[in-house]
């Protein structure tokens, strides 16, 4: 049977919970030095947000807004070894609220890029399949450096200076093909956003679209590639029924994340084993709004299994009858490691 080299996902991705105290502290157990953390107030309304070691930590980009690039001294104030510290701001650190951080690990340094025809700034990762990519837009038709030596399944872009959508591509689409993380439109064409070309495996190219490539603005990008055991990215389509679709992934997920691309609109789910640690799974944040945790069942359900995810939702969430759904997936634990170790379902 076909294993992972990766026998403890939560060596490159961790989800912590933990309880804001409106002063300062210090967000450990987290297992890693994480080079991105995301962080969402899960007991009341307010933004998405991601820092990262490639920008610095001070600086923040918001998955629900348009909002550019923010810097503050009173959110996320570094990485640490084992985790962050936070300052007293309410969107991080609110007394008693209770939030959620899902870290991941790219390369705990930074090295300039020179594979494509903008020079970027990358943390890569090559054995978990993740980086993040700093660079300067131009104008003009061009390609960027990634870092991760594989053909990119996912890619998360942000204009740091300018009020702009999220564009993302992904697995399967064209090169004009996006969708856009701040909102729940389906999927769509833009032929600038990706100069029309699917990402390779050193660089993903950009056309003219301001949202990607605008002259002189410093932009991030978020780059996924597939590593079997230990991240999944893939599709299936909707059939309406509670006895929803099974996705097999590989391994038995952490951390999902459910898109409508096709059929209408649709929210950007994210459920995961810390926030629901028995099956089913309803605690829901959605990364395109501010809204504080949600929890419907039976319209919001999956099961997390061993090897994969079953959609228990009959909504436009996960589950239009013949609508198509993109996700991504990160393993807690692999459906066999490479000492021969089963994993079992919870």
């Amino acid at each position: 049977m076909a294993y992972t080299t990766i026998n403890d996902p939560t060596d490159y991705f961790n989800t912590k919970l933990y309880t804001g105290n409106g002063s300062t502290q210090s967000i450990t157990g987290v297992g890693f030095a994480p080079d991105m953390v995301w962080t969402k107030k899960r007991s009341a309304t307010d933004f998405h947000a991601i820092n990262d070691k490639v920008r610095g930590a001070l600086k923040i980009v918001f998955p629900n807004t348009t909002d550019a690039e923010d810097t503050s001294s009173g959110c996320l104030t570094s990485f640490d070894s084992d985790g962050f510290s936070l300052g007293s701001n309410g969107g991080f650190n609110a007394n008693t609220a209770t939030f959620a951080s899902w870290n991941w690990l790219a390369s705990n340094t930074t090295a300039s890029n020179t594979d494509g025809d903008i020079t970027s700034t990358v943390s890569a990762n090559t054995t978990s399949g993740f980086s993040i990519v700093s660079y300067t837009g131009t104008g003009a038709n061009a390609t960027v450096g990634h870092g991760l030596g594989q053909a990119l399944d996912m890619l998360i872009v942000k204009n740091r200076d300018t009020a702009k959508n999220w564009r993302v591509w992904f697995k399967g689409f064209s090169g004009t093909e996006r969708l856009q993380l701040d909102t729940t439109d389906a999927k769509t064409s833009t032929a600038t956003s990706w100069n029309g070309t699917i990402p390779t495996s050193t660089v993903f190219s950009l056309g003219a679209d301001t949202n990607t490539n605008n002259n002189t603005d410093e932009y991030v990008a978020y780059c996924f590639a597939e590593k079997k055991g230990y991240s999944k990215f893939g599709s299936y389509t909707g059939n309406g029924n509670a006895d929803g679709t099974f996705v097999y992934t590989g391994f038995k997920p952490a951390w999902v994340m459910i898109k409508r691309a096709t059929g209408g609109a649709g929210d950007w789910g994210i459920w995961d084993t810390k926030r629901n640690t028995f099956n089913v799974s309803n605690s829901i944040q959605r990364a395109n709004t501010s809204d504080a945790e949600i929890t419907l069942s039976p319209n919001n359900d999956i099961d997390i299994l061993s090897n994969g995810f079953k959609v228990r939702s009959t909504t436009g969430l996960a589950n239009l009858s013949g609508d198509d759904y993109i996700y991504m997936a990160f393993a807690e634990s692999p459906f066999t490691t490479s000492t021969g170790v089963p994993t079992t379902a919870r």
